[in-house]
């Protein structure tokens, strides 16, 4: 009797043992940051057939961008390529979904909708209790030249429970939303959208014949203004966009080129709101081809720029790096080169965001690559808490990397935001899979910043 009992208090105490490190598996802290784990927000299938324009058959989930409010909830916009649709979601701070169904915010099911980037606003202008949400993608419109493609833009008045009737802003047949590389090869979803404090919105996005177009609305997204040309021709034509505006109201827009193997990055600025930029400068200039860059202004207006460098020239190996710069001057006072996490697994990083926090955090994500020639398979993070000065070393996002879940998705570019944090220290990541064949998924990473 007394050996069963030992037995049986045995057994009991490895189930004891065996559930505590399940709850531990819930979550899992790196440094400052405790994440949970990953969610999945859609699933669909793993099949893309072959390209025939908007006749193709692609049955998969694709291209997420997410945005956080004060309190926490996510807002989710993604892509249904089987319904050719733009679709938008909320996750409540209990993980729960406070729409029934996916709301469509495209609403063009016999044109394929790409690569969109979505920004949440309380209500600066207007009623604060009134939330409005702003979505911008590239629409594959075949408008009579040689690429398809239209920069379109749609908005909520009512958090996003409906979208009004999506707008074209460019209106041309230059191939609008692609940032190209080569006569041949380029990414979709060359566009971004900002949301400045006073409101007013700005777009900007490239085309596939090189210029850069930029259109602003000062009503909350009613109505925009004509599109105005920036920079980028045929012979460095523009790619990457990316929108940030200082305290003075100065909005700035950097970008890169293709077409030449030692591409720097360019910026210009709008001192009037947007109605006219200066003439492009140089920001950054590398032996090798800068890419991808993303730019952010903190509150007492030092510009942090990240973006990836190959020294051999586009389609070798990327690095990322960040650098942060005094305005107006552009002086530069920091310059950071990060490794790749994940050493023996991951040589390459490349597509990096940057966002700010108000309390003077950086923080940083990247697509990870095994080599220059692959599809990316996970996800790195990396985060400062001195507003720049000095970084944690970056580590693979947790949840990320799983061989099971195939690649990385974003099967048409990576010139997309997945990262987004709020005032409270709430951060949140996306992120899509693709297993060809069988499973393609959205996911979401929720993090917490704990206090110190």
């Amino acid at each position: 009797m007394a050996h069963r009992m030992t037995i049986y208090m045995l057994v009991l105490g490895l189930l004891l043992i065996f559930s505590i490190l399940s709850c531990n598996t819930q979550s899992s802290s790196t440094g400052p940051i405790k994440w949970q784990q990953p969610v999945k927000i859609a699933e669909g299938s793993g099949y893309r057939g072959p390209w025939r324009m908007n006749d193709s058959e692609f049955h998969y989930v694709d291209d997420p961008t997410v945005d956080l409010l004060s309190d926490g909830e996510i807002g989710i916009g993604w892509v249904e390529q089987a319904q050719r649709n733009i679709v938008f979601q909320r996750i409540k701070t209990n993980g729960e979904r406070r729409f029934e169904s996916p709301v469509n915010v495209s609403k063009t099911p016999n044109v394929f909708s790409w690569l969109p980037d979505m920004h949440m606003d309380r209500g600066i202008a207007g009623n604060p209790d009134s939330l409005h949400v702003y979505m911008l993608w590239q629409e594959i419109v075949f408008s009579g030249g040689t690429h398809g493609g239209e920069a379109f833009f749609a908005r909520s008045t009512d958090g996003g429970r409906s979208f009004g009737e999506p707008v074209n802003l460019s209106n041309s047949i230059a191939g609008d939303g692609k940032g190209r590389l080569t006569q041949k090869f380029w990414h979709n979803g060359s566009l971004d959208l900002l949301v400045a404090p006073d409101g007013t919105l700005y777009a900007a996005w490239t085309e596939y014949e090189g210029r850069l177009w930029v259109s602003r609305s000062t009503d909350r997204g009613r109505s925009f203004s004509d599109p105005l040309l920036v920079g980028g021709d045929n012979e460095q034509p523009a790619r990457g966009p990316s929108l940030a505006v200082d305290t003075a109201g100065t909005v700035y827009l950097a970008w890169t080129y293709g077409e030449h193997p030692q591409a720097n990055l360019l910026m210009a600025r709008s001192r009037d709101q947007g109605r006219s930029f200066s003439s492009p400068e140089t920001l950054v200039t590398n032996p090798g081809h800068s890419d991808a860059p993303k730019i952010a202004i903190d509150a007492e207006n030092q510009l942090h720029l990240t973006y990836s460098v190959s020294p051999g020239g586009p389609f070798k190996i990327y690095e990322v790096r960040y650098q942060k710069f005094s305005l107006p001057s552009l002086s530069t006072t920091q310059t950071n080169t990060f490794t790749t996490p994940g050493y023996n697994t991951y040589e390459m990083g490349h597509f990096p965001s940057v966002i700010l926090s108000n309390a003077g955090n950086v923080f940083l994500n990247w697509e990870l690559y095994k080599n220059a020639g692959a599809r990316p398979e996970a996800l790195a993070f990396s985060y400062s808490p001195d507003g720049g000065k000095t970084f944690i070393s970056p580590y693979v996002l947790p949840g990320s990397g799983d061989p099971d879940m195939g690649t990385n998705g974003s099967q048409q570019g990576y010139l997309l935001d997945k990262l987004a944090v709020n005032e409270q220290g709430d951060i949140a990541v996306v992120n899509s899979t693709f297993q060809r064949g069988r499973k393609s998924r959205i996911w979401l990473f929720r993090g917490k910043l704990q206090p110190e």
